[in-house]
């Protein structure tokens, strides 16, 4: 049943359809031969009914909103052109300023495709043009597209916290112990923090690196005398905005002001308003905007210092202002978003947005339901005691579990998205993984890592097309190719320091939340 499954996705049919097509297919065959109850399909139902419910995944669509919007208001390319200010004078420079972008990017996306596609149109010509070697631009540009997949608040993390909880579930029962503690996406991102910046430093220190070694390879790009002169207030202007809206998404999710929903929807706003003032040139138009964003930043110490429920027989002095206040705040803050969202309407971007992230949340959540019923008739066959024994036989115990895990879902990611290896292969494999004593942060941490690794990995790598649709005719696939193996082999360093020392993973949770 796997292997056809990989079959038919590799002669090009829809993953949602294909997976649903071929799990019914034999589930009518388990039905001739007599090894399948065709009322488990019963249980899709209630299945289905669970993902309607789930308030953790509106944070998929929430956070797609707020990372295309961000990419479509040409927010990215002022980054860019800023970052390129501040550090082209140093050898590897733009490198530097690449991937320094791209961590931004990906704690404001998290989408790999859309990342990598941006900093090829934006930043690729320009090295060029600096007199950058193309392998190392085209490696550069593809390793800091993927650090969406690892740096949260990242989709990838959001529906792998929210399958990795369900596995924890299912093998702390089937141990034994009916009162497990939870794992949540919260713990999750706060595991990722610390491995996503070590690959940040560890790219940043490569470029560098090649920059001493090999000068005429990565060279400084020369400013105008008077260019230095405004570079302060343009970085504070295009720097300080973005890096706000981060602070107060992820910040509030990690220290447990609000839960990943909450913090995406806020995500929005502040991407909204961002964007109705990129729209605009004049500085007196921003007003409103900036207005609205002081409101929102004053709302969080608001909320989380004073008891704003009115609902109450007695309400003290302070908590009655502080709500007045809060009132007020949302009041002009809902007139920031709403002159934005004119502004962006009236540009074109709002209509692009939303069809967009209308079209990759169908996706996710069609491939979700087709993976629900793969993964219903899979059990009913007798797959997960099959996967669960072939493991337990393994050598080496759990950590020979774990290794075959991972290359699977390494060599799963020349052909799979992220998106189709977390709800097929997790499912399957993580309570067994889980129930031989594995951390569930430290195993969803290491496969986020490893299938950034895989989506980075000539000749199959799913960045590398990305990038090789957009970058002109003169950088070859070869140019592509061999620049992206030195971030590989990070990568691979990466991963090894991760499973040497769990506790890069496992710390900050443990600080945060235990």
């Amino acid at each position: 049943m796997f292997a056809t499954a990989c079959a038919v996705l590799l002669l090009g049919f829809p993953v949602a359809f294909t997976l649903g097509g071929v799990a019914l297919a034999f589930a009518f065959l388990g039905l001739g031969l007599g090894i399948f109850d065709m009322r488990l399909l019963g249980g899709l139902a209630s299945r289905y009914f669970g993902v309607m419910v789930n308030e953790l995944l509106v944070a998929v669509p929430l956070f797609v909103f707020m990372g295309v919007m961000l990419e479509r208001s040409k927010i990215a390319e002022a980054l860019l052109d800023t970052m390129g200010f501040m550090f082209g004078r140093l050898r590897g420079g733009l490198g530097l300023s690449v991937i320094f972008v791209g961590m931004l990017l990906a704690a404001s996306t998290g989408i790999v495709g859309a990342t990598v596609v941006t900093m090829g149109l934006l930043s690729l010509p320009s090295m060029l043009k600096a007199g950058y070697d193309p392998k190392i631009a085209c490696g550069t540009i593809c390793a800091a597209g993927t650090l969406g997949q690892i740096i949260p608040p990242s989709i990838v993390l959001v529906l792998l916290g929210d399958i990795l909880q369900g596995a924890n579930t299912e093998a702390q029962l089937a141990l034994g112990n009916f009162a497990p503690d939870p794992v949540s996406v919260i713990d999750l991102f706060a595991g990722a923090f610390l491995p996503g910046m070590m690959l940040v430093g560890l790219y940043m220190l490569w470029i560098l690196l090649t920059g001493w070694l090999s000068p005429k390879s990565c060279p400084p790009v020369e400013r105008a005398a008077g260019d230095t002169e405004a570079l302060g207030l343009r970085a504070l202007r295009v720097l300080v905005p973005p890096a706000t809206l981060i602070i107060l998404v992820l910040g509030s999710i990690l220290f447990g002001v609000a839960t990943p929903t909450e913090a995406a929807a806020i995500g929005c706003i502040g991407a909204l308003l961002l964007a109705g003032r990129a729209v605009v040139n004049d500085e007196r138009q921003a007003w409103p905007v900036y207005v609205a964003a002081g409101c929102m930043v004053a709302l969080v110490p608001l909320v989380t210092t004073f008891d704003l429920r009115m609902q109450r027989d007695q309400v003290p002095l302070q908590d009655m202002v502080a709500a007045v206040v809060a009132g007020l705040c949302i009041l002009a803050m809902l007139f920031g978003v709403a002159v934005s969202i004119g502004r962006v309407y009236r540009s074109g971007i709002l209509t692009e947005v939303m069809q967009a992230t209308v079209k990759i949340s169908a996706m996710v959540f069609v491939i979700l339901l087709g993976a629900s019923v793969f993964s219903l008739v899979f059990r009913g066959l007798g797959g997960d005691e099959i996967v669960e024994d072939v493991l337990k036989s393994m050598p080496g115990g759990a950590f020979g579990a774990m290794l075959v895990v991972m290359a699977l879902m390494f060599v799963m990611g020349f052909f799979l998205d992220f998106i189709e290896i977390v709800f097929v292969v997790v499912p399957i494999v993580g309570p067994v993984l889980l129930a031989m004593g594995l951390d569930p942060i430290w195993l969803g941490v290491m496969i986020a890592v490893n299938l950034q690794t895989s989506f980075l990995t000539p000749p199959f790598g799913f960045a590398l097309f990305y990038l090789r649709g957009v970058a002109p005719p003169s950088v070859t696939t070869m140019d592509i190719y061999r620049g992206i193996i030195p971030f590989v082999i990070i990568q691979v360093v990466g991963l090894i320091l991760i499973a040497a020392f769990p506790g890069l993973a496992t710390y900050l949770p443990e600080v945060l939340f235990r």
